[in-house]
């Protein structure tokens, strides 16, 4: 856009030089179609700098959001590249993976002892030593019990 400015420039000094009459009205006319000319140039250059300015700010937000992407959802490609079939039938795949995931996480269904709300956990986190409220009640789940005391019984013995 330099350049633009550069002629609009150019052309303003070149009627300076020229010492056009201003008292004519065809030469004040040239005279300010060549300040309009320099100031539209002056404004595009503007417009140019304020443009690139917005480009790469937009690239960083796209790098930004595919780093974020990333870190969120994995890399989906395939990993084992294009010369196998194991990964071109997307939806066969899916289910092979739900079906191994749903095996591997086995899935623990649980009654609340104070309130009966079912409570669902995964069967390799659940740490019986730590203190899981329900949800429902904000009772314990697990209540501790004492090994020296006898539980409640209430049948007619």
């Amino acid at each position: 856009m330099s350049k633009l400015t550069d002629r609009a420039s150019y052309l303003k000094g070149l009627a300076a030089g020229m010492k056009l009459n201003m008292e004519k009205d065809s030469n004040q006319l040239l005279m300010e179609v060549l300040n309009v000319l320099q100031e539209m140039a002056e404004e595009m250059e503007r417009m140019s700098d304020a443009h690139d300015e917005l480009n790469e700010y937009v690239e960083s937000i796209d790098d930004d959001l595919a780093d974020l992407e990333d870190v969120l959802f994995g890399d989906e490609e395939d990993e084992c590249g294009d010369d196998c079939d194991c990964c071109h039938d997307e939806d066969e795949d899916d289910e092979a993976v739900d079906e191994e995931e749903d095996e591997e996480e086995e899935l623990i269904s649980y009654e609340c002892p104070s309130c009966g709300h079912e409570i669902v956990f995964k069967a390799s986190s659940v740490d019986f030593d730590e203190d899981y409220r329900c949800p429902a009640c904000g009772k314990p789940v697990f209540p501790e019990v004492d090994e020296d005391e006898e539980p409640d019984r209430d049948d007619n013995e």
